[in-house]
């Protein structure tokens, strides 16, 4: 029997699922961004509607969740607001990486950043995965598995990139500024990882209620 049979509300399940469509798409504008900079500059634009959407979406979320007499969900409010907020933080930490670019007039991207976008676009993709298998109440533990492999990628992307630069004999300046880049990357990489660790701790919940 899945959570739908059981009447879990569809609008609130529905409402986290395009969360996740958003962050999906913030890190596909990403990569673009990144892959064709400065080119693609006018993306950072698009990203910032994302960050905009994603603004709304969870605040949607959070005012279904505090309907709880009259919703039901396969989370607790406290997770699905940890949850939600998780899910918007990975587009702000996008969108912010974005924002820094223009800010600090990069003019040709790093090829860490450019991988670093890789592994964004893959931990949206095992999100969305996530989701779609706790919506359905399938196995979603290696989508999970996935996104922690991703993380420490993104762990080794971020010193690679940051030894780079100091190796390079780089001005100090340019040196400061992709530090900066290089840390919004890791924070919505971790923000990913921060979404794993909730759906971990609402899979653990459902196992002892059955």
């Amino acid at each position: 029997m899945t959570f739908w049979q059981r009447g879990v509300d569809a609008a609130l399940m529905g409402l986290v699922e395009e969360a996740a469509r958003n962050v999906q798409r913030s890190s596909l504008l990403m990569r673009e961004l990144l892959t064709d900079y400065p080119e693609r500059a006018t993306l950072a634009q698009d990203l910032k509607v994302c960050e905009q959407e994603g603004d709304r979406i969870t605040h949607d979320i959070i005012h279904s969740l505090a309907g709880r007499g009259r919703v039901r969900a396969p989370f607790d409010a406290s997770d699905g607001y940890a949850l939600a907020t998780a899910l918007d933080d990975i587009v702000d930490h996008s969108e912010q990486a974005a924002a820094q670019l223009g800010l600090y007039g990069v003019e040709a991207p790093m090829e860490q950043a450019v991988e670093f976008t890789e592994v964004l676009v893959g931990a949206g993709e095992q999100i969305a995965q996530a989701l779609r298998c706790l919506r359905n109440g399938t196995e979603l533990g290696p989508h999970l598995v996935e996104i922690h492999r991703l993380e420490n990628e993104g762990d080794r992307l971020q010193r690679d990139g940051v030894a780079s630069l100091f190796a390079g004999g780089i001005d100090p300046m340019v040196v400061i500024r992709w530090k900066d880049i290089f840390e919004s990357l890791e924070a919505a990489v971790d923000a990913c990882e921060s979404v794993a660790h909730v759906l971990e701790g609402i899979t653990l919940k459902q196992r002892h209620r059955r």
